[in-house]
This record gives structure tokens, C-alpha cells and sequence, in this order.
């Protein structure tokens, strides 16, 4: 029996793109699979570690557990996108400068997570920062890095 596929339009970091991709394919998977882009990363698959998280029409989305047809029209940005011209954004440099990563797998989806709070609220409390952290599971560190790095990032954004 012939699969069907159904084709998607997106833009992803900026450039267009067009997959074709059967129904049951999570945005993460094409994002991986299909254009490359493997910072997205994969871990629980059930939308809880946050490793997978990509912002979505400028909202933070958990892309294994978006289909990627539901993606259809979208613009997505994902970890790989963030840095202009070769130069790290202002969250990845506080990440940098901070000591906020360790093994790096849950890295990408914490930076866009950061994104999406920082500009929701530049000038967060500790307190807040950790319940925002509360989404994506890091299983390296105490989050004491992240934490501070996150602050330096809300700093350097005012």
C-alpha cells in the first residue's frame, strides 16, 4: 500500500522550504531528518524534557509532539538560527561566558525557551527563571549555571 505524503511549506530560519512528508511525522523529525537541522534534539519524545523545543509563529512549541503538517505555513526558528553572520546572539554568549552548559544536549531547547521568556518578561526574578526552567530537564548540572546565565542574558537584552 502506497504512503501518502502531503507537502508542507515552512520557513525555517528564515529560508523557505518545502518537504513532502507523511501525515504521522513530527515536526522534529523533518527538522532533523529532512533539512538537517540536528540541534533540535530528541529525548523523551513525549513533550516533557523540552530538548525539542523551536519557536513556532514567534510561541515556543514542543516540535516532537507538532506534526509537521500541522506546521504547514509556519515560520519556525530553531537553535540554529539564532546566531547572526557566524556571531552568537546574546543569550547563547551569556550561556558561553557563564559556564550554562555542560554535555549540551538539553542546550538547544533551554536557549529557545530563554528566548521566548526573555522577551515575554526581559527582567526576570530568580525565582521565575527556575519556573521557567521547570520545562526542560538537564540532567548534567544543578541548573546554577543556567540560572546565571539566563540573568546575564535578561541583563545584556536591557
Amino acid at each position: 500500500m502506497a504512503t501518502t505524503k502531503h507537502a508542507v511549506d515552512l520557513t525555517v530560519n528564515g529560508e523557505s522550504a518545502q518537504v513532502m512528508v507523511e501525515a504521522r511525522r513530527t515536526l522534529a523529525d523533518v527538522l532533523r531528518e529532512e533539512l538537517g537541522l540536528t540541534g533540535t534534539k530528541l529525548g523523551c519524545e513525549h513533550g516533557v524534557c523540552g530538548a525539542c523545543t523551536v519557536i513556532v509563529d514567534g510561541r515556543t512549541a514542543r516540535s516532537c509532539l507538532m506534526f509537521a503538517v500541522q506546521a504547514n505555513g509556519c515560520e519556525i526558528t530553531t537553535v540554529e538560527g539564532l546566531d547572526t553572520d557566524g556571531k552568537l546572539d546574546f543569550v547563547q554568549q551569556a550561556f558561553t561566558e557563564n559556564h550554562g552548559l555542560q554535555c549540551g544536549f538539553c542546550t538547544p531547547g533551554v536557549l529557545m525557551s530563554v528566548h521566548s521568556f526573555l522577551k515575554n518578561n526581559p527582567n526576570p526574578s530568580e525565582e521565575e527563571i527556575r519556573i521557567e526552567l521547570s520545562g526542560n530537564i538537564c540532567r548534567c548540572t544543578g541548573y546554577q549555571n543556567i540560572v546565571k546565565s539566563i540573568a546575564a542574558a535578561a541583563a545584556a537584552s536591557r
